[in-house]
């Protein structure tokens, strides 16, 4: 039925011009090339309202933590593993997520105090914890459901740390109760405790344990 049509409008544009029949063949060519292609052209081209793509998807905060946060990125901790090298390179980017400074909207990702290190596995091995581990367990308190661990070597002390959400009734507030083992040249530190979000976007020691140490 195209080339039907394509050859009635080489006959009809002869009825006006006198044109050679090589040249008649070349435009009934040309005009079936066109019926062919301009319907394709059409369906590729996305109307104005479609939503944009890319840079949207990667602007949209996805994640949505126990503290009611939402975050852009899990940094690999929903698949077990923390990735370090992520955490580093959005804590050098803001600086709202360094622990303890900033605001909490400015927060790129999730962190906790010292104090919940240390009443896990001990202050001297809490000491041994950079911004990025301790963003790693905030990450992991945010993102990762009960009883799913998530592991993390530290490259400059090689400690090895794996974080485990113990499985237990819902706590108000959005508390955890969780499990952290750390292992280096010091041998094996191992505890539990449980964190809290507070307000400025970080995990604190629950208040009953922060009484407990005063």
């Amino acid at each position: 039925m195209k080339a039907a049509a394509a050859d009635a409008a080489g006959h009809s544009m002869g009825a006006h011009v006198s044109l050679s029949p090589r040249t008649r063949r070349l435009l009934r060519r040309l005009l079936l090339v066109l019926i062919l292609t301009v319907p394709c052209l059409a369906l590729a081209t996305p109307p104005a309202s479609a939503p944009a793509r890319g840079s949207r998807k990667q602007r949209d905060a996805v994640y949505a933590g126990y503290s009611g946060r939402e975050w852009d990125d899990d940094y690999g901790v929903r698949s077990g593993s923390c990735h370090r090298a992520g955490i580093t390179a959005a804590l050098g980017a803001a600086p709202g997520a360094v622990p303890g400074t900033g605001r909490a909207e400015s927060r790129a990702v999730a962190s906790v105090v010292g104090a919940v290190i240390g009443a896990a596995i001990g202050a001297e091995t809490a000491r041994r914890l950079d911004a990025t581990d301790r963003s790693c367990v905030g990450q992991a308190l945010e993102l990762t459901g009960p009883g799913q661990s998530v592991s993390w070597t530290n490259p400059t002390t090689q400690v090895t740390y794996l974080l485990t959400p113990l499985r237990e009734e819902s706590r108000a507030g959005g508390c955890r109760r969780f499990r952290l083992i750390a292992h280096g040249s010091f041998g094996l530190s191992e505890g539990r405790t449980v964190a809290c979000p507070n307000a400025a976007g970080l995990w604190d020691l629950a208040p009953e344990l922060q009484a407990s140490r005063h």
